[in-house]
């Protein structure tokens, strides 16, 4: 069953996101579409649904996909691309092979707009609003999300393994964040969309065998049970426990209780300048919906690509 949230946000929120919508040159906006491919926002979000009801983690990998997208040369769809001629599909990228899925997700949204809109809206406003309907569908934040961004040609697999990793530390994680244009504050918020989802063994397995001092051993006991010393490092465990499939402030309570099961999440509460933010969102979930919309804005503004220095892609998957 598909999961129907409105969260209505304060005045001066949805003018700081209109505000936002604006900056990337004047190019990008909620109504971008509004003539020319009016239904492409009801088009996304009825395929996003439907996906996210038949398995609640595809929300997750559908926003986890905008993120890595957006992180490499912009968002600009340039993720979607496969190996081809002249390109190496950012696919390969340690941070994303046998992990970004959600390409199909995608594929069947991108197939129902070219069939309303042919050639008009790009794979990398379809992720974009894919991202934005997830969070929404799984009981999060819904915002006008700015719309006008292009396809880009090439991909760029160098740049996409330099993805923020999960044993990366808090200096690390601000200084990748501080290139693209975001302070710690988006760090931390953006953060917070790991209170969906789940990750392999592999990747947090060091925590919870001994690697790291600041977690909770109750905790650490029960995630060994599906990540074991040896083997097992396919194996997924939820992000966020309690598991509810359900966009919350629980994440940021698990980081206050030293339950954070990446390395790089718990480094957002571990004596340092971010403490105070984790706080203030593990007890306030309304000012984290406010913020995380916001620094979702400013996610999506990253590099964009727009008018003739773009391209509308007819498949997301390949160069017109």
């Amino acid at each position: 069953m598909a999961v129907s949230v409105s969260i209505k946000l304060p005045a001066i929120v949805c003018f700081l996101v209109a505000l936002l919508s604006f900056s990337v040159q004047g190019q990008l906006s909620p109504k971008f579409y509004a003539r020319s491919c009016k239904n492409v926002e009801q088009i996304v979000r009825s395929v996003v649904a439907q996906a996210v009801a038949k398995e609640p983690r595809m929300g997750a990998s559908l926003v986890r996909l905008f993120f890595h997208d957006c992180f490499v040369q912009g968002c600009d769809a340039s993720i979607l691309l496969d190996e081809a001629p002249g390109i190496a599909t950012e696919k390969k990228a340690f941070g994303n092979i046998n992990s970004a899925r959600g390409f199909e997700v995608i594929d069947a949204a991108k197939q129902q707009v070219e069939r309303a809109c042919r050639a008009t809206v790009s794979c990398a406003d379809i992720l974009a609003l894919a991202a934005r309907d997830s969070i929404s569908v799984l009981g999060g934040p819904n915002w006008a999300m700015p719309l006008g961004r292009r396809d880009s040609r090439t991909a760029n697999l160098a740049e996409a393994n330099q993805l923020p990793a999960p044993l990366s530390s808090l200096s690390q994680l601000t200084s990748n964040f501080r290139l693209k244009g975001l302070n710690f504050q988006d760090l931390t918020v953006l953060s917070g969309a790991h209170s969906i989802g789940s990750s392999i063994c592999s990747a947090f397995k060091t925590r919870v065998w001994g690697g790291d001092s600041n977690v909770d051993t109750s905790f650490a006991l029960q995630a060994r049970q599906t990540c074991p010393a040896s083997g097992g490092d396919t194996q997924l465990t939820p992000l966020t426990t309690p598991n509810t499939n359900r966009f919350s402030n629980q994440f940021y309570k698990n980081l206050v209780a030293r339950k954070g099961l990446l390395h790089s999440d718990q480094e957002l509460f571990n004596g340092s300048f971010t403490d105070a933010l984790v706080r203030k969102y593990s007890t306030n979930g309304a000012a984290f919906f406010r913020d995380f919309s916001v620094s979702m804005v400013k996610l999506g503004n990253i590099g964009v690509l727009t008018g003739r220095n773009g391209v509308v892609r007819l498949n997301c998957r390949k160069v017109n």
